[in-house]
């Protein structure tokens, strides 16, 4: 009895210690878990107010007003009875798009009273967090061929027709803005061939060839802009642009290079990826096809790329968006950074007004974008390079953003 008296003293701080060391392993596993299983994500809308716009003054509003009619003219073929969504119907907008085609062409100061007049800024979040990463894309030129030969070997295919692609939100209502694409096998639909698959030639022979391009490297980030011109041997071009996607999910190779120690954090650009590429052809095949995702073309009869909306894409104006958050064909203000054209010279703020008119698999999130710079090696150097952290606000008609705002969440 003696001897236990004589360790009772020691009980507590080793029960203390016990419980201590509990506290903290539960701690660690908690962190762990919320690293490993995050809350899923969801667009959270904060009212808020023209001057919260930094900026707002000094942008070219004006040159916003061609790409929103191009959407204002999309919206009101709409069905007129279709549930309101973030955006709202078609009736919501009827107005605003009438008084914006009327707009005196140019006229910044003008276009900037509609807005303030007529609709209500909405600041985005990700369940409160309003930052996000911004980047661009832009009309990427290649060499080709639409005949195939020695000097032009890598098919570009137009879409397959046994590809089937479904909006699930066609079916369960929660399941808005997300897709599924496959084929049809004995009654049951299976994922389509990958990247890898399709250049082993899953698809070959079957009369899909849509051009042929002289560098895998062009086809692969042809892709990834999702529309380009393709520049032909005798002169002239064919412009191409995104027509449907193998359903597969998208991997940035960037992040594949970056996690083999190719390239160095801070370091990804397009810029870097296409030259490592170039300096390691016996490896790029297999790098590219770490990306199984695959993007079917279109030759488009009138030269300028096609957003997801199904409008002429606008240089510096046009936005995509993820789908399954945030709704197509509305104006947003943007305040980012954009980087210089040329490497070593200073970055520069970037506050503009935009329109959400595309989508992209690389575009994920509530507060996720991907601004479309147009064609060319300004365009293409800024959309390289550009990963920068930002934030946005929706613009909508007031009486949509009062029943937004209202909505329980």
């Amino acid at each position: 009895m003696r001897r236990a008296e004589g360790r009772w003293p020691l009980a507590g701080p080793i029960l203390t210690g016990v419980v201590l060391a509990g506290v903290v392993l539960a701690a660690a596993v908690g962190l762990w878990w919320r690293l490993r299983h995050p809350p899923p994500e969801r667009l959270v809308l904060r009212a808020a107010h023209f001057s919260n716009l930094a900026g707002w003054t000094q942008d070219d509003i004006a040159a916003a007003i061609p790409a929103l009619l191009e959407s204002c003219n999309r919206r009101l073929r709409e069905p007129p009875g279709r549930a309101p969504g973030v955006a709202g119907t078609a009736a919501d907008w009827a107005s605003a798009c009438q008084v914006a085609a009327a707009l005196p062409p140019g006229d910044a100061a003008a276009a900037r009273h509609f807005f303030e007049a007529r609709f209500a800024p909405l600041l985005v979040t990700n369940r409160g967090r309003a930052r996000g990463l911004f980047t661009g894309y832009f009309e990427i030129s290649v060499k080709g061929s639409l005949t195939q030969d020695a000097q032009d070997p890598v098919p570009i295919y137009a879409r397959p027709p046994d590809l089937v692609t479904a909006d699930l939100g066609n079916f369960r209502p929660s399941l808005k803005g997300m897709h599924i694409a496959g084929r049809v096998v004995n009654g049951a639909l299976e994922p389509y061939p990958d990247r890898a698959a399709i250049a082993r030639g899953a698809l070959k022979g079957r009369g899909l060839e849509l051009a042929w391009l002289a560098d895998p490297v062009d086809a692969f980030f042809l892709e990834v802009q999702g529309s380009g011109r393709i520049e032909l041997p005798g002169g002239g071009a064919v412009t191409v642009g995104y027509a449907a996607q193998n359903g597969r999910p998208y991997v940035a190779i960037g992040r594949v290079l970056l996690e083999q120690g190719a390239l160095k954090r801070g370091d990804v650009s397009l810029q870097t990826i296409r030259a490592w590429l170039a300096a390691h052809p016996a490896q790029a095949q297999a790098v590219m096809d770490r990306n199984p995702s695959y993007v079917f073309f279109r030759k488009l009869a009138g030269g300028q790329p096609i957003g997801a909306e199904g409008v002429p894409l606008t240089p510096r104006r046009s936005l995509a968006i993820d789908r399954r958050f945030l709704p197509l064909g509305v104006p947003v203000w943007l305040d980012t950074v954009r980087p210089a054209e040329t490497a070593g010279e200073p970055d520069r703020p970037l506050r503009r007004l935009l329109v959400t008119q595309d989508t992209g698999g690389a575009i994920r999130g509530p507060v996720r974008g991907d601004v479309y710079w147009g064609a060319g090696p300004a365009a293409a150097a800024i959309a390289g390079r550009m990963q920068s952290l930002g934030r946005y606000w929706l613009l909508l008609p007031k009486a949509v953003a009062a029943r937004d705002l209202s909505r329980p969440r």
